[in-house]
């Protein structure tokens, strides 16, 4: 039994491990300067990226299958960002991509709500139509 929960937590480190390098090392994103696209979100907060820059995304894990579940990705600096997002355990209800203008200023924000029932593993990528395009995003879920 003590074998088996080691190797739980072991594969649990690696899955971790996995989703913080591909966070870091994803695509040309970079951070920018100038503040926050996307303010944190407080202890409801699975995911914070609150500014990045270019093309990137996340994956994460741990979606509790009791709260309400919801997204949200904002972007400033001109251009537009197109969001793809994937529940690994439910295919059924990945939202469908959508595309957010983004302002030169004050940033364009978009919620969207996934419901409950949802768990396991997610991914996301941004794509965004110039280098210097910034993003945020957000995955909450309020108690």
């Amino acid at each position: 039994m003590k074998q088996e929960r080691r190797r739980g937590k072991a594969a649990a480190i690696a899955t971790l491990t996995t989703a913080l390098t591909l966070t870091l090392a994803a695509g040309t994103a970079q951070a920018s300067s100038g503040g926050e696209i996307i303010g944190y979100p407080g202890p409801d907060g699975l995911i914070w990226i609150p500014e990045q820059a270019g093309s990137s995304g996340f994956v994460s894990g741990g979606l509790s299958p009791r709260l309400d579940t919801f997204i949200t990705f904002g972007c400033a600096g001109g251009g537009t960002i197109e969001v793809a997002f994937r529940l690994d355990n439910h295919p059924d209800r990945d939202p469908a991509p959508f595309t957010v203008d983004c302002p030169e200023s004050d940033p364009a924000r978009v919620t969207v709500p996934l419901g409950t029932g949802l768990q396991g593993g997610f991914v996301a990528w941004v794509t965004a139509s110039a280098p210097s395009t910034r993003w945020g995003a957000t995955v909450v879920q309020p108690e």
